[in-house]
């Protein structure tokens, strides 16, 4: 059966990436992360990622404490580069072709953003890895992976993270938290649903840019999500 999805966007957060661990890459998630990636492109997927820093290091926390908070992003940008890099060689290891382009101009390490490239890249059937967010501060990884899903021209923007969908609040200190099987933009952006940011939601809405939220160590992996078999929320996209 045919892809639902001809080209999509992979948000994938830095903490899912530490896996067990509090810190760092753990290798065996970044493996398995890497293997359903290269099995969808295999598949005939072109696959756009964006991957956060949280598992390295953390601007906005590091500019509560009196970093200055462009300095704190810049250091933010910088943590992502490392993240992209280990999963694009991660991907290659598993025979498929991908590329770092980065918002940072860092032509020793990646070839610089632009959407053109990007989408070139895509058509030559490499995985492209977006480093570097939006290349400026005070914009989340989030808002990056929602402004180059748009700028990429991909179907949908998939959302991986630690827990199975957006809830009404966090399920790791709420047990009472209800969990949305499909929820719209303005109910997300008025409710305050914390699995993105508000930014993010608002480029989606404003674009139609259709998300869903899933958890990125669920054993279906990446092709579940795309057959719809794996569990999610679905955020202005019908079941």
């Amino acid at each position: 059966m045919a892809p639902v999805f001809k080209r999509i966007l992979l948000k994938v957060s830095g903490e899912a990436l530490a896996g067990d661990q509090s810190f760092g890459i753990e290798p065996e998630f970044l493996h398995s992360v890497a293997e359903q990636i290269a099995d969808a492109s295999k598949a005939g997927v072109q696959i756009a990622i964006v991957i956060g820093a949280g598992n390295i290091f953390r601007g906005m926390a590091v500019a509560a404490g009196g970093t200055d908070r462009v300095t704190a992003d810049l250091m933010g940008m910088l943590g992502t580069v490392i993240n992209s890099l280990a999963l694009s060689n991660a991907i290659s290891r598993q025979g498929v072709k991908s590329k770092v382009f980065s918002a940072l101009t860092m032509p020793s390490v990646a070839d610089s953003f632009t959407a053109r490239a990007a989408k070139a890249a895509l058509d030559e059937g490499y995985v492209v890895v977006c480093a570097g967010g939006t290349g400026n501060p005070f914009f989340t990884t989030d808002t990056a992976a929602a402004l180059k899903a748009i700028e990429l021209e991909c179907d949908v923007l998939l959302k991986g993270t630690k827990v199975d969908g957006v809830y009404s609040d966090d399920p790791n200190k709420n047990p009472d938290a209800v969990r949305y099987d499909t929820v719209s933009y303005d109910e997300v952006i008025g409710k305050n649903l914390k699995v993105m940011d508000t930014a993010a939601f608002a480029l989606a809405r404003d674009n139609l840019l259709p998300i869903i939220v899933y958890a990125l160590g669920d054993k279906a992996g990446l092709a579940g999500v795309l057959a719809g078999e794996t569990r999610s929320t679905r955020v202005g996209l019908p079941l």
